[in-house]
C-alpha cells in the first residue's frame, strides 16, 4: 500500500499553493493602491494566477478521481478523519470558487481576463456595477475562507508531524521516492 501521494499530486499541490502564497498577498496588496498602470498591471498578473490555479486545481480533481491517495495514518481518530475530509473538500471548493469569483467580477466591471495578455477569455456575466460589487465582497470573503482553511491545514499538518510524530509531511513532502 502507497503511503506517499503520487509525484504529480505532489507536483500540483505544492504548485497550487504556492501561486495561492503569492496570488492573497498580491490581492490584498493591490486592492487600495490608486489608479495607474502599475496597478493594472498587477491586476493582470493576479488574474494569470487565478485562472491558472483554477486549471491547476481542476487538474488535481481529474488526478485525485484517477488515482487513490494513500490512506491516512492508522489510529487516527474517527473525527480528525472526518475533519481531514471536510477540510479537504471544503479547500478544493475554495480553490475553485475563489478564481471564478474573481473572474466573474471582473467580467461584472467589464474588465476581461486575458490570460497570460495572449488568450481573452470570455466574460462570464453581462457588464453590472451592482453585481461587480456584491462578486468583490463574495471574493474577498472566500479568499479569507480560503486563508483561514489553508492555515488550520498547515497546522493540522504540523501538529501531527511534531507532536504526535505520524508521518503527515512525508506524505506530501517534494523530491522523495514513492515508498510502500
Amino acid at each position: 500500500m502507497n503511503v506517499r501521494y503520487t509525484a504529480p499530486a505532489v507536483a500540483l499541490h505544492w504548485l497550487i499553493a504556492l501561486l495561492i502564497f503569492v496570488a492573497f498577498p498580491l490581492g490584498v496588496y493591490m486592492h487600495d493602491l490608486p489608479l495607474s498602470p502599475d496597478k493594472l498591471k498587477l491586476y493582470s498578473y493576479h488574474k494569470w494566477i487565478g485562472i491558472t490555479v483554477l486549471l491547476l486545481v481542476g487538474l488535481r480533481l481529474v488526478w485525485r478521481a484517477t488515482h487513490t491517495p494513500p490512506p491516512l495514518p492508522a489510529g487516527l481518530p474517527r473525527w480528525q478523519r472526518a475533519a481531514s475530509h471536510a477540510v479537504h473538500g471544503l479547500l478544493y471548493l475554495l480553490m475553485m470558487a475563489v478564481p471564478m469569483s474573481g473572474w466573474l467580477m471582473s467580467s461584472a466591471k467589464g474588465f476581461q481576463t486575458v490570460w497570460f495578455g495572449v488568450l481573452p477569455l470570455p466574460d462570464l456575466v453581462e457588464k453590472s456595477r451592482e453585481l461587480g460589487s456584491v462578486l468583490g465582497e463574495v471574493h474577498q470573503a472566500l479568499n479569507y475562507l480560503l486563508l483561514a482553511l489553508v492555515i488550520l491545514h498547515l497546522a493540522a499538518a504540523l501538529k501531527h508531524h511534531f507532536m504526535e510524530r505520524r508521518p503527515f509531511l512525508q506524505r506530501m513532502a517534494p523530491g522523495r521516492k514513492e515508498t510502500a
